[in-house]
C-alpha cells in the first residue's frame, strides 16, 4: 500500500521513494516527461517501426552470410529474450544463443531454453559459471550492501556474450532490452552492472578468494574496443514493433509450451529474492514501480491496472522462507546470516572505487567530437 508520505506521480505509478523524482504542477513526474520529449522518439510499435527492422534484419543478414552465425543473443529463459528469439526465427537470422548459467537457474528457466532452442533449430552455449567464485563475488556483494545485487550474473552475463562474439567474428548483439517494459529506470536506484572498477572494488574488500575464471570487461573495453574497434553494434529489436508483454507470454505458452515463471525474473531464484525481498527491505525499492510506469506509459497498462498491481504482496511467504533457505545454504551461511546481510545499513556504490570519473571524461570527450563532426556517437551502452 502507498505510505501517505510518499507523493505519487499523476500519470505513472512511480513515486518519492526515487529521490531525484520531480513533479510539475499537474503533479506529473520528470520520468513521464522524459518518455514523452526523449524517449518516444526512440520507439517504432508501427509500420515506420517494421520496415526498419527488415532493413536492420537484411542487413545483419547480408553482413554475416559468409559467416557461421550472423548474430548473438543471450537468453536468460525470461518473456522478453525468448519471445524475441521466436521473432528472429521468423526472419531467418542465424544467432548464435549463448546461456549463461551463474549458478541460480530455476528449473523452470532451463525448461523454457530447451523448447526455444529445439523449436528454433538454433545452436546453443551455455556457460557454466565456476560456482566457488561465483559464490564468493555473491557473498562479497551482499556485504558491501549495495543495491544491485545482480551485477555478479549481469556483468558475467555480458562478458561472455561479448567474448563469443569476438570469438565467432559476430558485429551484431541482440538484446531483448525494450522501451516498451524498461523506459523508466531511476538512475538513484543503483549503479550498471558493466563497472568492472566497482566489482574488483568490492571483491577485493569482502572477497576471499582469487578470481581466476570469472572474466570482467573494462572500461575502455566496453566504451571502444567493442564498438570501434570490433565494430559490434548492439540492437534492440523489440523497439521496432508493438510489444506486449502479456500478449508475447501467451504467444510463448502456445507455441512452444512455454511456462509461466509466476513473478517478473523467476528464472533467476536469486533474482527474484534480491528484487522482491532484499531491494524493498534494505532500501525501499519496490522495483515493480518502474516497470508497471514503462507498460502504462507504452499504453499496454492503465494506472490503476498498475496500482491494483502494487497492492499485491511481492512474496507470497511460504515461498519466501523457501528461497531464503535455498539461498542460504547455497552460499554457504545461515538464514540469520542472510537476515542480518538484507537488515543492516544499505551502502552507496559510490563508497567503492568506480568509474564515474573516467565515465564523465568519456562523456566530454564525446561531446566534442560530436560538434567537431556534425552528427551523434552512439556508445555502446
Amino acid at each position: 500500500m502507498q505510505d501517505a508520505k510518499y507523493q505519487i506521480c499523476s500519470r505513472c505509478v512511480m513515486d518519492t521513494t526515487d529521490p531525484e523524482i520531480i513533479f510539475d504542477e499537474q503533479g506529473v513526474c520528470n520520468h513521464c516527461h522524459q518518455f514523452d520529449e526523449i524517449t518516444r522518439k526512440r520507439w517504432f510499435p508501427n509500420e515506420e517501426g517494421k520496415n526498419r527492422l527488415e532493413t536492420i534484419f537484411s542487413e545483419i543478414k547480408d553482413k554475416g552470410k559468409k559467416h557461421e552465425y550472423d548474430c548473438i543473443i543471450g537468453l536468460s529463459g525470461g518473456v522478453d529474450s525468448s519471445y524475441l528469439a521466436l521473432v528472429m526465427k521468423d526472419y531467418g537470422l542465424r544467432p548464435l544463443v549463448v546461456h549463461v548459467d551463474a549458478g541460480w537457474n530455476s528449473e523452470l528457466a532451463v525448461y523454457n531454453i530447451e523448447q526455444i532452442v529445439k523449436h528454433c533449430g538454433y545452436d546453443l552455449h551455455t556457460h557454466v559459471m565456476d560456482w566457488s567464485e561465483i559464490k564468493d563475488l555473491q557473498c562479497a556483494y551482499l556485504k558491501a550492501g549495495v543495491a544491485n545485487q545482480d551485477v555478479v550474473q549481469d556483468h558475467a552475463f555480458f562478458a561472455s556474450l561479448y567474448h563469443f562474439a569476438v570469438l565467432n567474428n559476430i558485429k551484431y548483439v541482440i538484446s531483448g532490452g525494450n522501451i516498451a517494459t524498461e523506459s523508466v529506470f531511476p538512475k538513484a536506484w543503483q549503479h550498471g552492472a558493466m563497472d568492472s572498477i566497482n566489482l574488483k572494488a568490492i571483491h577485493k574488500k569482502f572477497g576471499k578468494r582469487k578470481l581466476v575464471n570469472y572474466k570482467t570487461i573494462s572500461f575502455i573495453k566496453y566504451y571502444f574496443y567493442y564498438p570501434f574497434v570490433k565494430g559490434m553494434t548492439v540492437v534492440r529489436p523489440l523497439n521496432f514493433m508493438p510489444y506486449h508483454k502479456q500478449q508475447a507470454l501467451e504467444f510463448l505458452k502456445d507455441s512452444i509450451g512455454y511456462k509461466e515463471y509466476g513473478r517478473k525474473h523467476g528464472e533467476s531464484r536469486f533474482t527474484k529474492f534480491y528484487q522482491n525481498y532484499y531491494l524493498p527491505t534494505k532500501f525501499n525499492i519496490d522495483k515493480r514501480r518502474a516497470h508497471l510506469s514503462s507498460q502504462i506509459l507504452s499504453g499496454e497498462l492503465t494506472r490503476e491496472i498498475g496500482l491494483a498491481e502494487l497492492q499485491k504482496p511481492l512474496y507470497d511467504e511460504a515461498e519466501l522462507y523457501d528461497d531464503k533457505a535455498f539461498i542460504a545454504k547455497k552460499l554457504g551461511i545461515t538464514i540469520e546470516e542472510l537476515g542480518q546481510l538484507t537488515y543492516s545499513p544499505g551502502h552507496e556504490y559510490s563508497d567503492y572505487a568506480n568509474w564515474d570519473s573516467r565515465y564523465k571524461i568519456m562523456l566530454r570527450v564525446k561531446s566534442f567530437i560530436n560538434k567537431i563532426i556534425g552528427r551523434n556517437i552512439k556508445g555502446y551502452s
